[in-house]
């Protein structure tokens, strides 16, 4: 292999929403909605293993890393006018694009750029609005991607390596096989927590890359009907605050504005 060639994952077990499986999901889905999509916890506290749904509801089980392709990624913002608790209360507004919020008992849009409760200082020293970023990740061997809700102080660090280890390489996230670990970091308030930290693993093949892709189209088509809830902010409560552009102080070395989708 040349020294700048991608290695390509020959091996890995990619499957998707396509085939008998998706008319088995029409048919026995019919009239109860969309595949649902299991969510991922981080933990507070720094804690190194994500929480991860199995098949028992009542035990979640732990995972030091999520190996997959990064299938769709956006920012989404929620407003709760009062205090969020974490509770299973829907937000007064929320924006599914973190562009454009919608009020939940009008029903009217607002621009979430300009918004009062969506700059800095709104709350304190941060934001009255939740920010996060939500990434669906399709695992080895799973057609149903997960859902990982990131917080603005794992933003930079998933920034770069997008600019850096993916679009300059000639490849979208939907193309590269990814590793999100987690490390421990103490703010300067204080606060341990959690951030992701990104490995490129490898390349899909041709014909992986070209499933991958539509899996990608179907999954963005769907991702609308996945409503912002609690279930986005509830391990992100304890969370340091951040700069007024969304994101916490890290080292200068990753700190060029570099492109982010």
């Amino acid at each position: 292999m040349a020294k700048n060639e991608l290695a390509v994952m020959e091996n890995f077990d990619l499957q998707t929403l396509g085939g008998d499986l998706a008319e088995a999901i029409s048919e026995e889905l019919d009239g109860l909605g969309t595949i649902p999509f299991d969510r991922v916890k981080i933990p507070s506290g720094g804690g190194l293993a994500f929480e991860v749904p199995g098949e028992d509801e009542n035990n979640p089980e732990t995972a030091s890393d999520l190996t997959g392709v990064i299938l769709h990624h956006h920012p989404v913002n929620a407003y709760w006018k009062d205090k969020f608790e974490g509770g299973n209360e829907p937000p007064d507004c929320s924006s599914a694009d973190g562009k454009v919020g919608i009020v939940r008992e009008t029903g009217e849009c607002k621009s979430c750029a300009t918004c009062p409760y969506n700059q800095f200082g709104s709350d304190g020293t941060g934001k009255a609005c939740k920010n996060v970023h939500r990434v669906y990740m399709l695992r080895e061997g799973n057609p149903v991607p997960l859902i990982l809700s990131l917080p603005p102080t794992s933003l930079k660090y998933m920034r770069d390596y997008i600019a850096k280890r993916i679009l300059l390489k000639g490849i979208r996230c939907y193309d590269a096989v990814t590793k999100i670990t987690l490390k421990k970091e103490k703010s300067s308030g204080g606060i341990t927590y959690s951030r992701a930290a990104f490995t490129f693993v490898g390349k899909l093949t041709p014909e992986q890359a070209a499933q991958a892709k539509a899996m990608a189209e179907q999954i963005k088509s769907m991702d609308a009907s996945v409503e912002v809830n609690d279930d986005d902010y509830a391990s992100q409560s304890a969370r340091p605050k951040v700069d007024e552009n969304g994101f916490m102080n890290v080292p200068d070395e990753i700190s060029e504005e570099l492109p982010f989708n």
